[in-house]
């Protein structure tokens, strides 16, 4: 393929590749040619050019294949446009000499369809430069398209597009004659060549006047014809030129206008034309007999639906304003068509008309107004529905259609129609009611309250009780798409009204038939509410049923000799009424289905089957009207049969059988009814090949009216007035059921699919060859419907088998299954074939045997090998395909080979493009579904797949579309070996070129299918995909009119945008630019400005409404924006912007519309604008502005953007740093800089009309407040950013608490004030009383108690506000609490703000004390408290279990209402933490709320209605007031801890550790805490749990903390013990046993070990003896862990203290040897010398553990110094060089000196002290050495002689030693220095200790020591400064020493003159009047005892 790559045509490499290839060959050069032409350099071209002419005119004979050919063309026409054009008349002469010539032979033909292409390129490139020559350019292709066939028709016109479009009104002499020709070959036999005249007439119309002038009429009329036996894209291609004409005859062209005097077109003339092909249709003969089937229906439905698509281009083509201004006359005349008698002649038909009608008002209405402009339309619908009213015409309107808005006076018309004589008229009115109600929620109960109203005083109305009827179920129907909900009481309501109409139903015969209708609908649409509201009517209901029905088979017969006919229509539609009901329940009340249940329903729906067969006879004998209530009977019952377990109606299932089987095999029906179930049980894919059967398109719910199956798309409300409350089926609109005939069938089907699996083999076989027979005996038409049902039935049959798993059954069963099977695969209806394919796969994946399978396939492949006919090869061809695709690639690989070589040679046979489809889409399926064992036939496949590309016509689209999917599976089955570079790279150039030959192609679908080709090549392959030229590509495609393009090209963006947004925005914005230099002026109107990319997705999203579309954009957009938002931040904070800001100033009313997950109801179908790109005049139509949904989206992008900086860079959020950093790079862009935009856009959204808009705003308010809180403002310290904004917060804020405001959104609002008052932004007092007046309001609204008057929502959306009332003051308080706390702890110094985030700036003067928010917060706090402790009360309640349930109070809680319960408990649950943390404060600062109690007495009864606990709290007494508050605090705690879903915010469970925590620190929560042991020891276990589940630091240190407060409680409690009797106390008495479980101490080690071994996995043992460890030097802990295990270690020393003598021998060896291991674990060596917590703490447990009072109990004596000598010997043991000394020699002087009894004599122990001791001394280290020194001073002063001497004798001589040596080597530094002092201090010390016998030895040792440190005179001023500080300090000694024993001093100094004469010296030196006094004291001699060195020298 590289050979390819040349500006010339390599021809030697194309000579050496074989004849198929060549053709890919040349394709690739072009393709290359076709990039290079337009980038290379234009002297390089003309050089070459005359050798690439001659090259390419050479191509032109050699039969190019379509994709070629038009390559060619262009890259002639480039050509020449490019370099000279004098050969260009030459070139031209050719092309016209080939065009002209005789030879017809195929073979010939490609060469004529290349000359042709090539002369439409040449004008369409270079236009009117080509001169005079066009007319007999002209002429020649006139004269050929007469002799032409389609093919050559096709291009000639596509040609004929293009010479008009380059001419433009210079061709004007030829436009007659083109329009002449080209005007007959609209009614053209192909498709395609009626597609491509629409094309050029559009064209033609842009210059010739006379089309939309003199020729108007005609024009419509051929249109017209067009339209009948049209496909879909004949309609499309057709109503666009039709729409255009018509539009511009209405507002011509300037240019046109200007040249010609024309007489322009009215809006009557216009509209009256296309009115008469909507009525009347085209000539009107008659249709094939298919279509006869429905009665002589008068306009061809095709023309209908093109027409309808005609209005649409041209109102959209005027545009929106146009339709602002001429919406009145457009809607009378849209009223017009659908109330013309001839669109009303029959049922199906009027329904028909409705839906077009309905689909242009859609399509206009929603697509081209903006908000506002629609709700002016909404008021002229009103106007004509209240005209229409006073006339009440049979009229159907079509309010519901688009509607989402409430113009005032909408509801009140609406309602009126509920009185409408007709039945679909009232039904729509209610719909279009529930979709207000859904819109605005606050009109739901009104609605409710006002229809319940008047349907009592109109009982005895038949119209009011329907329609009011109809309004109530469907309100009801509406609920669960309104999240705030109803009031409970609703539903009884209706339960009352349902009984009494059911009840007065046999008074009055008039209204009988109404009431029983109406009851039975209420109680259906009642069931929908749910179970929670179901569950108190149930036995009531129960009641119903069993009445409707009679009791017992003997009543059955009585009844059938009763009554007349009337008595009998009431008897049947008031049990489908019941059953209806039933089968509302069973769906919507699933929870309820108890066995029992089910059993007492079974009796009426047994009842109800017996019933079935008595019906016939009961028809003939009154009269066959009672049809229709018998069929409703039929299918009401199917349809709970269908949702009930079949084993519950096993005993009934021959009968049941019989019926299903007689309804779909017509068999007492006289009708050819179809079922519409067909589709959906085929598979998706295989739609390609039902040719009829549209995929999905924006037109689709006019498109379904042309299905082939009976009454398709007929669906209207009237046809079962239940499906006005049912949910709506996804992807629809407006529920649309069909017609009575079709549902029952569809019914009866699917519940054949339910039962089959149940059968018994037996009937099985029965029914199978039942169905063969009813084939058989059907003739025509009639054989089709039936078969069409039969095989309906089998296909769902075969569905439910796999489903559950079971077979199809023996032999027999089988061969009865594959006869009738393969008797269909040879049917000539395509669906019929399809279906048999279906099913015989199906049938191989529930037989799932080898053999069957290969018996199948066998027959498969004999047929196909002998078979010429299509039918048969495409039916069996099907059959393989399916087998694969059920069985998969493992169980059908042995006839893989096969297989694929029958497929591949069916696909090569041009003789029918239909065998081609259908064996390309099965060769696609295998390929699929072999996976990887494909892998060896890839190569052939994938050449046959280019070979047929380059060679198949376009016009061929289904065998395009196939050749797509071929070549999608293709690459999936090759997969990630596409980046290999080796042999792969042909498979992947290949795929490359098959893809760009699919992007080429005119239709879209195929087109589609490149593009997902690409997208798989992109996941396999990335570097290979050219991202410039296909981000471009989908751009123009995000424009495209076709719904499946679209989608694709969507879905592809999202692919690429997840790994390469940045790549993919800019190559979007260069397309832009291109559009911009209007250099390509091919591409369609693209809107990419500035916003790039990503502004036309938000432009999408107004005016997308398919679900899949519109998720994939929004994931486009959510990539993009977390790859490029904070790169890019100020072009995505403007796009936010802009789209926010986008205000719709509606005067009062509401915008609205419905969005709910479940499903987008309105507006959300096919308004979608058809045509997205329209006209080039964009001033006319100004762009829409965007829609609430899109603003939503816009907002949550702003708070998802807020969230990426965050974790991007922390500079984001600080000023400071973002202005010196924008000063140094003016490209940065911070997210601080922006903050003024964001409150901005957090504003508009938050006060905006739409309440999801106001939710969002409200969100990303408080997201912003909580990232911005503590931003400092650089110019005002003291300050905060956000304080300049407090306006706006307070501003956006206001509203929400309106008393009309929704539930939710007052929730919302409750936290922004709780986060905003809590930030500490605001200091100023009055500043935050306007937020904090919000909430005061607020709070009295909680006090007003239960069920308030005027109740427009649901009782639990009353408890989420009250809920988030007080969990916002509960926040507050806890800050407030938090505040005061940090002021009271920090020392008195200048007040600083409220903000416990700025303790280091300077505070200002306009602060307030420390405490004033408490102030804030103190006069609601005893309202507050109450209300606190019943808010937990009532959690506490519903946190029980379900078995407790009966324990719950039976009028519910403080806050909810028993119904409610569910719901309920999901605010509780979000609400209760915070809350909790509050009372624990409250509590622990009132001592229990000790005052509280008594001065509420008086109140308390008041306040009973409020909080049923009120009037009991006053009985109790203090103390068991503060017990029930205890367990409510701790049961609500330790229930929470015990189980956190992982879904809890970390927070909650901060909360409740905090709120343990201030708890425990109170003191009667300790005396409660310590009484009860068990409860401690459980709140440990738990909290031991949580630590295992839950890993935060804070956490951690948070559990310690409130560990230490139980431990503590429990400490003071022993204590008072101690003090009132015996000292013996403590856990484990006298056994010394702890009981696990029963233990305190015993769970506090457990939880304290754990949180050991976690920070330190070294101490636990049992890693050292694994071998896989290896031992490390230990680390330093990171600061929090280092926190953590100090806490851990001082509770641990703790402990012992709680237990017994006998106890805590128990438990101090694992203690000790905690704290010693810790101790060897963190003391390492730290650069600062600073001590690490740990080992601080681990040093103070040792103290207070051998210092505890243990020592001195007699009976443990042994065993305690046996634990201190242990101990000691460990801390010897791990005292390593490495390790931190200090701490270590600090740990053995502990020892030492407080357990000095213990360790005295024990000689070993000694040894390793003075080793270490030793060691310290000979330090290199100064600071270790000095604290050795100030240890051993400690030791060597121990009061017990017997411990201190060897230490001394040992030691003493080292020290001398050491400081002797320091004279040679005097101190360099400070710390050296200190070494010495210390060491000098001990040498003083002894000497005070000695004996005064040995005086004068010691002082041998000191005192030359320390003369050695003085310096003589003259060395002193040079000597540096450490030098010098020795000499003083050795000075100074001397000086007091002398004084202190004068004569031992004497004698030493008098032994050693020089020592004498070196002293005098620095004394003089030093002073002359010290030296006076010294000389004084030595004049005083002393005497000195015999030495004391000898001992010394002896134990060495």
């Amino acid at each position: 393929m590289e050979l390819a790559h040349s500006l010339l045509l390599n021809e030697d490499a194309l000579a050496q590749i074989t004849e198929a290839k060549r053709p890919v060959f040349i394709f690739e050069w072009l393709r290359f040619l076709d990039k290079v032409l337009v980038a290379a350099n234009k002297v390089d071209v003309k050089e070459k050019q005359k050798k690439l002419v001659d090259q390419l005119t050479g191509l032109i004979s050699s039969a190019p294949g379509p994709p070629t050919r038009k390559l060619l063309a262009k890259n002639l026409a480039t050509l020449y446009s490019i370099g000279d054009t004098f050969t260009v008349f030459q070139t031209l002469d050719k092309c016209n000499d080939i065009i002209k010539s005789k030879d017809d032979t195929p073979a010939y033909l490609p060469t004529k369809l290349a000359a042709v292409a090539c002369v439409g390129a040449f004008y369409e490139k270079m236009g009117r430069m080509l001169g005079s020559s066009f007319p007999d350019t002209i002429n020649n292709l006139l004269k050929a398209l007469k002799s032409a066939e389609s093919q050559g028709r096709s291009e000639i016109l596509l040609s004929l597009q293009k010479v008009l479009s380059g001419l433009g009104g210079a061709a004007a002499s030829c436009h007659r004659d083109i329009y002449k020709n080209a005007r007959s070959l609209l009614t053209d036999r192909s498709m395609a060549v009626r597609c491509m005249v629409a094309k050029c007439l559009l064209e033609l119309q842009n210059e010739a006047v006379f089309l939309w002038t003199t020729e108007l009429e005609n024009m419509a009329t051929l249109c017209f014809k067009a339209l009948e036996g049209s496909n879909y894209g004949v309609r499309v291609a057709v109503a666009k030129l039709l729409g255009t004409v018509m539009a511009t005859a209405l507002m011509p062209k300037q240019a046109a206008v200007m040249r010609q005097n024309v007489k322009r077109a009215t809006l009557e003339e216009v509209l009256e034309l296309m009115a008469t092909g909507f009525l009347r249709g085209g000539s009107g003969f008659l249709k094939s007999g298919g279509e006869m089937l429905k009665g002589g229906a008068s306009v061809s439905r095709e023309v209908r639906v093109g027409v309808t698509q005609a209005y649409v281009v041209f109102v959209t083509t005027l545009g929106g304003q146009w339709l602002e201004r001429n919406f009145a006359t457009f809607l009378s005349h849209v009223l017009d068509l659908v109330s013309h008698p001839r669109a009303t002649q029959t049922h199906v038909e009027a329904v028909y008309s409705r839906r077009c009608v309905s689909f242009m008002l859609r399509a206009t209405l929603g697509g081209l107004l903006g908000e506002k402009a629609q709700i002016a339309a909404g008021k002229e619908i009103c106007q004509a529905i209240s005209k229409q009213m006073r006339a009440v015409v049979r009229k159907n309107e079509q309010l519901e259609t688009h509607f989402m808005f409430s113009p005032p006076g909408l509801v009140e018309t609406v309602t009126s129609v509920l009185l409408h004589p007709s039945m679909a008229a009232r039904l729509a009115a209610a719909w279009c009611l529930r979709c207000v109600a859904v819109a605005l929620p606050y009109q739901l109960t009104p609605l409710l309250d006002r229809c319940a109203e008047r349907i009592n005083n109109l009982k005895s109305s038949p119209e009011a009780v329907s329609g009011y009827s109809f309004a109530i179920a469907a309100l009801l129907g509406g609920v669960h798409q309104c999240p705030l909900g109803i009031p409970h009481s609703k539903g009884k309501l209706v339960v009352s009204i349902a009984e009494d109409l059911l009840r007065t139903a046999a008074q009055n015969s008039r209204l009988s038939l109404q009431r029983t209708q109406a009851g039975w609908l209420l109680l259906g649409a009642l069931m929908t509410l749910g179970p929670s509201l179901v569950r108190y009517h149930l036995p009531k209901m129960l009641l119903l049923w069993r009445n409707v029905f009679p009791r017992s088979q003997k009543e059955l017969e009585a009844e059938k000799a009763r009554g007349d006919a009337f008595t009998w229509q009431v008897t049947l539609e008031g049990r489908a009424g019941a059953l209806c009901a039933m089968r509302s329940f069973v769906a919507h009340c699933p929870e309820l289905l108890t066995e029992d249940v089910i059993r007492r329903l079974m009796t009426p729906i047994e009842c109800a089957m017996t019933m079935m067969s008595h019906v016939p006879a009961i028809i003939k004998v009154h009269g066959a009207h009672l049809k229709a209530s018998a069929a409703m009977v039929r299918l009401r019952l199917y349809d709970i049969l269908a949702l009930l377990p079949p084993k519950t109606y096993e005993g009934s299932f021959n009968a049941l059988l019989r019926e299903l089987v007689a309804e779909f095999t017509l068999t007492d029906n006289s009708a050819n009814t179809t079922t519409s179930l067909l589709r959906s049980l085929c598979h998706y894919d295989d739609s390609v090949l039902m040719g009829s059967w549209l995929q999905e398109t924006d037109h689709k719910s006019i498109e379904d009216q042309l299905q082939p199956n009976s009454a398709s798309g007929s669906g209207a409300l009237e046809h079962d007035p239940s499906s006005i409350y049912l949910r709506i089926p996804v992807g629809e609109a407006i529920p649309g059921p069909l017609p009575l005939g079709v549902s029952v069938i569809d019914a009866s089907v699917a519940l054949f699919g339910v039962v089959f699996p149940h059968v018994s083999f037996k009937h099985r076989l029965q029914m199978l060859d039942h169905f063969a027979e009813c084939i058989k005996q059907a003739k025509g038409v009639r054989q089709q419907a039936v078969q069409l049902n039969i095989f309906t039935a089998v296909l769902s049959a075969l569905k439910g088998l796999a489903e559950n798993k079971s077979t199809l059954g023996p032999e027999e069963v089988r061969k009865s299954a594959l006869a009738l099977v393969m008797g269909a695969l040879d049917n000539p209806n395509p669906i019929l074939r399809c279906a048999a394919g279906e099913a015989l796969g199906r049938m191989a994946q529930v037989v799932g045997e080898a053999t069957f399978i290969a018996r199948m396939a066998q027959t498969s492949f004999d047929k196909l090998k002998s078979a010429r006919d299509v039918v048969s090869r495409t039916g069996h061809s099907l059959a393989l395909g399916c087998l694969h695709r059920y069985v998969g690639g493992i169980g059908s690989g042995q006839h893989l080979k096969t297989s694929v070589s029958i497929l591949l040679a069916l696909a090569q046979d041009g003789s029918s493009h239909e065998v081609q489809t259908w064996a390309l889409h099965s060769l696609a399926l295998i390929v699929d579904s072999s996976g990887p064992m494909y892998r060896g036939y890839v190569e052939p496949t994938l050449s046959l797949v280019l070979t047929l590309l380059l060679t198949v016509p376009p016009s061929h689209t289904e065998v395009h579309q196939c050749l797509g999917r071929c070549l999608g599976a293709l690459i999936t089955t090759v997969g990630p070996e596409l980046q290999g570079n080796s042999t792969i790279s042909t498979i992947r150039s290949s795929c490359l070129v098959g893809c760009a030959i699919m992007q080429d192609h005119s239709d879209s679908l195929v087109q589609a299918a490149a593009i997902s080709c690409l997208q798989q090549l992109h996941m396999f392959a990335p570097r290979h995909v050219n991202l410039s030229s296909l981000v471009p590509c989908l751009c123009v495609h995000l424009c495209s009119s076709h719904l499946l393009l679209r989608r694709a090209a969507v879905a592809c963006l999202r692919q690429l945008a997840q790994r390469e947004a940045a790549e993919v925005c800019e190559y979007a914005m260069s397309l832009a630019k291109r559009a911009g230099d209007g250099k390509d002026n091919t591409t369609i109107n693209l809107n990419i400005t500035e916003t790039g990319l990503e502004g036309v997705l938000f432009g999408m999203l107004d005016r997308e409404t398919d679900r899949k579309l519109c998720s994939d954009i929004h994931d486009t957009l959510g990539h993009m924006l977390s790859s490029l938002a904070v790169e890019k931040l100020s072009h995505w904070l403007k796009l936010c912007k802009d789209v926010l800001a986008a205000t719709t100033d509606v005067g009062g009313a509401v915008v609205f519309e419905v969005e709910k997950d479940e499903e987008d109801s309105e507006k959300k179908d096919d308004d979608d604008t058809m045509f997205t790109g329209l006209g080039e005049d964009d001033k006319s139509k100004p762009s829409v502005a965007p829609r609430w949904v899109t603003r939503v989206f816009a907002a949550d992008c702003l708070c998802r953007i807020i969230l990426l900086c965050e974790n991007a860079d922390k500079t984001h959020f600080d000023l400071a740093a973002a202005r010196s950093a924008k000063a140094k790079n003016p490209k940065g862009d911070l997210l601080v800089l922006h903050l003024s935009d964001l409150i901005r856009m957090a504003f508009m959204a938050a006060t905006d009309h739409s309440n999801q808009l106001r939710m969002a705003g409200l969100q990303a308010l408080e997201d912003i407040i909580k990232k911005f809180a503590s931003v400092p403002e650089p110019e005002f310290p003291g300050h905060v950013i956000l304080e300049q904004y407090q306006a706006n917060v307070g501003a956006a804020l206001r509203p929400a608490f309106s008393p009309d405001t929704p539930s939710d959104i007052t929730a919302k609002a409750c936290q922004v004030c709780s986060t905003w008052i809590g930030s500490g932004v605001v200091s100023d007092l009055n500043d935050l009383r306007r937020v904090h007046n919000l909430l005061v309001s607020s709070l009295d609204k909680v006090q007003a108690g239960k069920g308030s008057p005027s109740q427009l929502y649901s009782e639990s959306a009353t408890t989420m506000e009250k809920l988030a009332v007080l969990k916002a003051w509960a926040e507050v308080y806890v800050m407030a609490m938090k505040i005061k706390k940090e002021a009271e702890s920090k020392p008195a110094k200048p007040v600083r703000s409220g903000d416990e985030d700025e303790d280091e700036d300077d505070v200002g003067a306009d602060v307030l004390p420390p405490d004033s928010l408490i102030t804030l917060v103190q006069p609601e706090l005893p309202s507050l408290s109450r209300l606190w402790l019943a808010m937990l009360r009532d959690y506490a309640l519903l946190t029980l279990p379900a078995e407790f349930s009966s324990q719950l109070p039976p009028d519910g809680g403080a806050f909810y209402t028993p119904e409610t319960i569910d719901t309920a408990r999901i605010h509780y649950r979000s609400s209760w933490a915070p809350v909790l943390h509050a009372v624990a404060l409250w509590l622990s600062s009132t001592e229990f709320g000790a005052g509280e109690e008594k001065e509420e007495v008086p109140s308390a009864p008041s306040k009973a209605a409020a909080l049923p606990q009120g009037a009991l709290s006053t009985t109790k007494t203090f103390d068991e007031s503060v017990k029930d508050r205890m367990h409510l605090m701790l049961g609500v705690s330790i229930e929470f801890l015990c189980f956190p879903r992982p879904e809890e915010p970390i927070e909650y469970v901060m909360s409740c550790l905090h709120a343990l925590c201030t708890l425990l620190e109170s003191p009667c929560a300790k005396t409660h805490i310590s009484e009860d042991q068990l409860l401690a020891v459980e709140l440990l276990n738990v909290l031991h749990r949580l630590l295992l589940t839950r890993d935060p630091p804070a956490v951690q240190l948070q559990v310690t903390a409130v560990v230490q407060e139980t431990i503590r409680a429990a400490q003071d409690h022993l204590q008072l013990q101690k003090t009132n009797s015996e000292p013996g106390l403590g856990e484990g008495v006298d056994t010394g046993e702890l009981v696990p479980g029963k233990s305190l101490v015993f769970a506090a080690m457990e939880l304290l070990v754990f949180v050991l071994v976690r920070h330190l996995p070294h101490l636990n043992t049992r890693v050292k003896e694994s071998p896989s460890h290896v031992t490390l030097r230990p680390q330093r802990l990171p600061e929090e862990s280092a926190r953590l295990v100090a806490n851990t270690v001082s509770i641990l020393a703790e402990l012992p203290s709680l237990c017994s003598p006998a106890g805590s021998m128990t438990i101090l060896p694992t203690v000790l040897f905690l704290i010693t291991g810790v101790l060897r674990e963190t003391a390492v060596k730290t650069s600062d010398k600073s001590v690490p917590m740990p080992v601080s703490a681990a040093l103070q447990g040792i103290k207070t553990i051998i210092t505890s009072p243990l020592a001195r109990v007699e009976s443990i004596q042994t065993q305690w110094s046996s634990l201190v000598r242990s101990s000691l010997a460990s801390v010897l043991e791990y005292s390593q060089p490495d390790m931190d000394e200090v701490s270590m020699l600090t740990a053995i002087t502990l020892f030492l000196l407080s357990a000095s009894n213990e360790l005295v004599g024990v000689t070993v122990l000694q040894k390793g002290c003075l080793d270490r001791f030793r060691n310290g001394l000979n330090s290199s280290d100064p600071g270790v050495q000095a604290r050795c020194y100030q240890l051993l001073l400690s030791v060597f002063q121990h009061s017990s002689r017997a411990l201190s001497t060897p230490y001394i004798h040992a030691l003493a001589p080292l020290m001398v030693e050491k400081l002797k040596a320091v004279e040679r080597s005097r101190p360099r530094t400070a710390a050296e220095l200190q070494a010495v002092q210390e060491g000098v201090r001990v040498l003083e010390n002894l000497v005070g200790m000695g004996e005064e016998q040995n005086r004068v030895q010691l002082l041998a040792l000191l005192v030359p020591t320390l003369i050695s440190y003085l310096l003589d005179e003259n060395a002193i001023s040079s000597a540096p400064q450490v030098s010098k500080g020795l000499h003083d300090f050795a000075l100074q000694n001397l000086m007091r020493i002398g004084p202190l024993y004068p004569s031992a001093f004497k004698i030493v100094i008098g032994a050693a003159p020089e020592l004498k004469t070196r002293l005098e010296s620095a004394i003089r030196a030093n002073q002359a009047s010290s030296k006076a006094k010294a000389a004084a004291r030595l004049a005083q001699p002393t005497v000195q005892a015999a030495p004391t060195i000898t001992l010394k020298k002896s134990f060495f």
